[in-house]
């Protein structure tokens, strides 16, 4: 049934029971509004559909329709029309949890903290359970919007239950998210003290350590909790497998984890790791059977079929890698996935045209990835020449996401792709002017600079400051190494390009090496730095137009 078919019996009914001829209108132009908003949705205009449903509800009393609206406006995550929705919504079927969740995290979406905390305070204050209780079962909500907004709103959510380790512990975890490790190490042991023997808070305690970068003393902390407990803690020796691994110990890491899986034998979540360690240590035979059996026991399939999709793909085996990569329809490799899909199918297939409508197909499909979907298409096409339809893609989808940082950069990158430079730099201007202390703008800003005109000192001066909010970026090391060089102080330069490579074995930074040693009169070694890097790297179209360029004579 169509939404119009939906509305269609309450205009009807309103004509027998004797509703006024404005309500009837009313209706009326509801049902105007929904055929709008399918046929906008139809064609892809996904902002289109999402006012019209957004204008339905607001004219109309069913709560059907403003359910569809806030659903589709989050989904899609336009925040503001969403917002608008779900206060409608939350209007009509005030007892609704649903409604209220929904309002609570957009309020926070959009960053209204004040807002989401009276809202989130309504949902604690009833249902089942204790306070502080509901408190910890709304904290996936709540973590699944900005980190730092999150941490603001999950303390002051949290403060009013101080005897409580269940808030501390929550507290705790959401701070952790946010990077703020010391107030969450402060939450964890609090909620230690309350509950002495509750393992959770015990684990992010020693999570917090990790990331403070405290790696030896995180893996010390949790061995111990291991090790002086006659019956370990299962979870115990999954957080240790993960430290180890994070500390590159994959051996210590995969004996952790075998020792879980002898003593439960079921737990897939210790499964799925030991076949990532498997498949990190390129044992692709072991890993695939591991993989192929968290498959059948029917938990993490995403995760099963992205690495099983990448090992075909390693394997050169592109019909498997296409089927199983289209396969993988949600989580955090979904978008990665369909790319790759799309990528093999346009490249191996010469497919460009099935590759791009299988893209837009899974956003139809999957209208939480459909503003992800245009994005991927926009770069594929990107890939293969057809710059003016990536372009429009990429002004659709700056329309649906005027604020996020990294399509603007994109639309930068494409437009110095299609040899527009000055209408780039334009855009890396705005980038850098809307995100001040973004070192990514500043950066893509800088060296586009550096490398495409000669405004050097202005160049310098946008990369040095992203290299303050990230001091150990190799990236930025490579920018500031080139501008220096740039500005004639090669020597100085070529100390920034050495460091860079030490963090990041490039072929792009290995050119700049090169011509850095050329312009010191250095080729030999120049020539001997090329040499390497092609070897790293033979398909590399930087190092061979720095060879044609420097060395021609070369063979």
């Amino acid at each position: 049934m169509t939404h119009r078919d939906a509305i269609l019996p309450f205009v009807a009914a309103a004509l027998l029971f004797g509703a006024t001829p404005s309500a009837i209108a009313e209706e009326r132009s509801a049902s105007d509004h929904v055929l709008k908003a399918e046929v906008a949705l139809h064609s892809g205009d996904y902002l289109t559909a999402v006012r019209q449903y957004r204008k339905a509800a607001e004219i109309s009393d069913s709560v059907e329709i403003a359910q569809q609206a806030t659903r589709l406006g989050f989904d899609y995550g336009f925040g503001e029309e969403a917002l608008r929705a779900a206060r409608r919504w939350y209007e009509l079927a005030p007892e609704s949890d649903e409604a209220l969740v929904h309002l609570a995290q957009l309020q926070l979406r959009n960053g209204d903290v004040r807002a989401a905390k009276r809202s989130f305070t309504k949902l604690i204050e009833r249902g089942d359970g204790a306070p502080d209780e509901r408190l910890f079962r709304l904290m996936s909500f709540i973590t699944q919007e900005d980190p730092n907004d999150a941490d603001e709103l999950m303390r002051a959510l949290a403060k009013p239950y101080k005897d409580s380790a269940l808030a501390h512990y929550a507290a705790g975890a959401v701070a952790l998210q946010a990077d703020a490790a010391d107030f969450a190490r402060e939450a964890a042991q609090r909620a230690i003290d309350i509950e002495p023997n509750w393992m959770k808070p015990k684990l992010l305690y020693a999570r917090a350590m990790l990331v403070q970068g405290e790696v030896e003393e995180a893996i010390d902390y949790t061995a111990r909790l291991v090790g002086d407990n006659p019956f370990p803690d299962p979870d115990a020796r999954m957080e240790l497998a993960l430290m180890y691994l994070t500390a590159g110990e994959e051996d210590y890491a995969l004996s952790q984890v075998n020792q879980v899986l002898l003593e439960q034998p079921s737990r897939t979540d210790a499964l799925r790791m030991m076949a990532i360690i498997n498949f990190r240590q390129a044992n692709l035979d072991v890993a695939e059977a591991d993989f192929q059996d968290l498959l059948a026991s029917g938990d993490y399939t995403a995760d099963a079929l992205f690495y099983l999709a990448r090992i075909a793909d390693f394997q050169g085996e592109h019909d498997r890698a296409i089927r199983l990569y289209s396969q993988v329809l949600g989580g955090s490799n979904a978008v990665a996935s369909q790319r790759r899909a799309a990528q093999l199918r346009a490249w191996q297939k010469d497919d460009v045209d099935g590759a791009l409508q299988q893209l837009e197909e899974f956003g139809e499909q999957r209208r939480v990835f459909a503003i992800d979907m245009m994005l991927v298409r926009a770069g594929l096409m990107g890939s293969v020449g057809r710059y003016d339809e990536a372009l429009e893609l990429f002004d659709e989808v700056v329309k649906f996401r005027p604020d996020d940082e990294a399509v603007l950069l994109s639309r930068g990158e494409l437009l110095l792709t299609m040899g527009q430079v000055d209408e780039a730099i334009e855009v890396y201007r705005e980038a850098a002017k809307r995100w001040p202390d973004s070192a990514m703008s500043l950066n893509a800003l800088g060296y586009t600079l550096a490398d495409r005109t000669e405004e050097y000192r202005e160049a310098e001066k946008f990369i040095r400051k992203a290299l303050k909010y990230k001091p150990d970026s190799p990236a930025i090391m490579d920018s500031l190494g080139w501008v220096v060089h740039k500005r004639g102080q090669h020597e100085e330069g070529l100390e920034y390009l050495e460091q860079a490579y030490a963090g990041f074995p490039d072929p792009e930074v290995a050119a700049h090496i090169v011509e850095v040693l050329a312009a010191l009169d250095r080729r030999d070694e120049a020539l001997e730095r090329l040499v390497a890097a092609e070897e790293r790297d033979p398909e590399s179209e930087l190092l061979q137009d720095v060879r044609d360029r420097i060395f021609p004579e070369s063979p």
